[in-house]
């Protein structure tokens, strides 16, 4: 049988992040062409005659010097001076509107006109920007909060589930030298990459409605979301970051403001809104520039946080950036976003997944966040190292149960290596062979997912929220017959538990929750209201009609 949950796993406490060296900025060479030497010789020592007339020098000779300089300056070619203060005011205009964050060189040709034209290469070397030098004004208005006028309600027909198109994956052929058994088949060496335009398209208008119709969301389980987000908008801090103490009652038992604030985002974003549109775009705004603020150099951005909680809070920052800018395309967050991407990547541990220090060790639980993260970069067209796949994928060879083992343990997954198999992990790590392209109709996930829903449904008398949310979304993926008997009590008994009086109303208590003490109200509302999200959340991987 599968264990509760693991000795070793909790949200949340190991050694402290080990320091990785500050990088530094490329330098650029400047280069001069003929009218950069002129511009050169012209910022050099002032003359010895500049502005007197020795004495030795004559009334007459000074007036004839005179006359030379501005017979020559009449001779001048007109080009010339008009290349030069055209050249003036480009420079001008590239220092005034270069944007924040952007590095790069300006590159200028000048040409001479006629038959003998040459041509001069220039380069202008622009000073980088601060990584934390922001827009200081929301561009679209301070008064501009409200639904944007074209933002309407549409009613549609709804389509059966099996009419909405499975997100397409592009195959990428790696070899895996640890393939399980229960995992194997003919296709099971392919590890696609979620494609760019898909993944999220689901979260608004006329698709949205059609998803949440499809797959046996109601008018509930919207209610509930909306109440949780007007919660979650009431605890925002003036700066715009969230708490996991408070202002609320039942707060975590320690501060975390980056996983806090990641989560919060992910819960609005996640029902259709950005920092550009939607309900919640004041909040986001707000939120994603304080958020962007506590990255340095190397992409890392949980620095304040807990020892054990750095990863799991720089993941889930990760996650919230690479949507926000999926969603929007807006350019002054990719640096950030491709940043905590590059961080992932290098932190990648020789085992082939992540835990709470850099390069050292893996768990399931972090690998499954960092997993989510990168897939969701990839999603957002950012640059992720594509031979970390083969490593993650042998990792997740490594805690799957042997094929010898009895029914639950051959298809499950476990925290660790050597440690048993638990519900939590087996979802997990279902969740991103399934990202990673596991066909739907794999022994190994039939068993996995039929062992969830048949002996692990939800149930309020065990709380797990974090269970639930990787049982949610791995069921909800496959379809069928066993995500609607997952989904009946989902759609039933979380609305049902949620507070509907008192100043907490929209929030799920965390009492009695498996990690609910320890992580506090914010943490079991963010993860309540991604379980009742899930219908539009992310664009299901697969045709729920496939034959399995």
């Amino acid at each position: 049988m599968l264990s509760s949950q693991p000795a070793d796993f909790g949200p949340p406490s190991a050694p402290p992040l080990a320091s990785l060296r500050e990088l530094s900025l490329p330098m650029h060479t400047r280069r001069r062409s003929a009218v950069g030497e002129a511009f050169g010789r012209g910022r050099g020592k002032k003359s010895r005659t500049e502005g007197i007339v020795p004495s030795s020098i004559s009334p007459i000779e000074h007036s004839t010097r005179l006359f030379t300089l501005k017979q020559r300056l009449e001779e001048t070619p007109p080009w010339l001076i008009s290349t030069i203060l055209h050249l003036l005011l480009l420079l001008t205009l590239a220092l005034i509107s270069t944007s924040s964050g952007e590095i790069g060189n300006i590159l200028l040709t000048i040409r001479q006109a006629g038959d003998q034209a040459t041509s001069e290469l220039v380069e202008f070397t622009i000073a980088p920007s601060e990584l934390d030098e922001l827009p200081t004004e929301d561009p679209w208005g301070t008064d501009s909060w409200e639904t944007d006028p074209w933002e309407t309600e549409v009613n549609v027909d709804i389509e059966p589930l099996e009419a909405v198109k499975a997100l397409d994956l592009v195959s990428v052929s790696v070899t895996s030298e640890f393939v399980v058994a229960p995992f194997a088949s003919p296709s099971a060496k392919k590890l696609p990459s979620t494609n760019a335009a898909s993944m999220f398209r689901g979260r608004t208008g006329a698709m949205k409605q059609r998803l949440l119709k499809a797959a046996g969301g109601t008018q509930a389980t919207e209610d509930a979301v909306s109440l949780g987000l007007e919660w979650l908008k009431r605890q925002q801090l003036q700066d715009g970051r969230w708490s996991l103490m408070g202002p609320y009652t039942d707060g975590a038992q320690s501060e975390n403001n980056v996983s806090a604030t990641a989560m919060a985002m992910l819960a609005f974003m996640g029902a259709g809104s950005t920092h550009r549109s939607g309900q919640y775009k004041k909040e986001l705004w707000q939120s994603v520039r304080w958020l962007v603020k506590q990255q340095d150099r190397q992409g890392f951005m949980a620095a304040q946080a807990g020892d054990h909680e750095k990863m799991y809070a720089q993941a889930q920052a990760m996650i919230a950036l690479c949507e926000l800018y999926a969603m929007t395309g807006d350019s002054w967050i990719r640096p950030y976003a491709q940043a905590s991407c590059d961080f992932a990547c290098r932190a990648q541990s020789p085992e082939g997944g992540w835990r709470y220090r850099p390069r050292f060790d893996s768990d399931t639980s972090v690998t499954g966040w960092f997993v989510m993260g990168l897939k969701s970069g990839e999603a957002a067209g950012l640059k992720v190292d594509r031979y970390i796949w083969p490593k993650v994928a042998k990792y997740l060879d490594s805690v799957s149960a042997k094929p010898e083992n009895d029914y639950y343990s051959a298809v499950g997954y476990s925290y660790k290596v050597g440690d048993v198999a638990t519900p939590s992990m087996t979802a997990e790590g279902l969740l991103c062979r399934q990202y990673m392209g596991l066909p739907r109709n794999t022994l190994g996930m039939r068993q996995g997912l039929g062992a969830l829903a048949d002996n692990h449904p939800i149930d309020y008398r065990e709380p797990n929220v974090y269970y639930w949310y990787y049982a949610t979304q791995s069921l909800h993926h496959f379809g069928g017959p066993l995500w609607t008997k997952w989904n009946d009590k989902l759609k039933v008994e979380l609305p049902a538990k949620q507070e509907m009086r008192g100043r907490e109303r929209g929030s799920w208590s965390p009492q009695h929750d498996a990690w609910g003490r320890h992580a506090g109200r914010l943490y079991t509302t963010c993860f309540s209201l991604y379980c009742l999200e899930v219908y539009y959340r992310h664009m299901p991987l697969y045709d729920p009609n496939e034959e399995t």
